[in-house]
């Protein structure tokens, strides 16, 4: 049986993770209210993608939350993000829960549970130190 991802906020990241998950065969279903998200998607998408605010929990429930194997959250609103993740990790019982936060003080409040986050500044500062100290090569990967 295929992993069943659920990827909420579909700007440019998680756009780009719907792509790879799908492309790596996983199942896939996209939440995110703005209808013109669809262009952060490719063709190698196949999932399903679903018009709805996240913080509708009956609409996370008729989605099928419950059933996720893996929940990434990538939506630009922090408290929202925070939400979900906890909304996840502790009602549904999601085994994986990955959240991006713009404010790394926001990842002290997922401590001690099964949610992983993420931060763009941190990645973005780690990456200018590998580029500085000569051990990464600049460009696209």
């Amino acid at each position: 049986m295929r992993n069943l991802t659920f990827v909420i906020g579909c700007g440019r990241l998680g756009g780009a993770i719907a792509n790879y998950s799908s492309a790596q065969g996983d199942s896939v279903i996209v939440i995110d209210p703005n209808p013109n998200c669809s262009d952060n998607l490719t063709e190698v998408f196949s999932g399903n993608l679903l018009h709805f605010d996240a913080s509708d929990v009956e609409g996370l429930e008729e989605a099928g939350i419950e059933n996720a194997k893996e929940v990434i959250i990538t939506s630009g609103d922090d408290n929202l993000n925070l939400f979900l993740a906890h909304l996840c990790s502790r009602i549904y019982d999601v085994p994986y829960v990955y959240v991006r936060f713009d404010d790394p003080d926001k990842g002290l409040l997922c401590q001690g549970a099964s949610i992983k986050a993420i931060y763009p500044f941190q990645l973005s500062k780690d990456r200018l130190n590998l580029l500085r100290a000569g051990v990464a090569e600049g460009g696209e990967e």
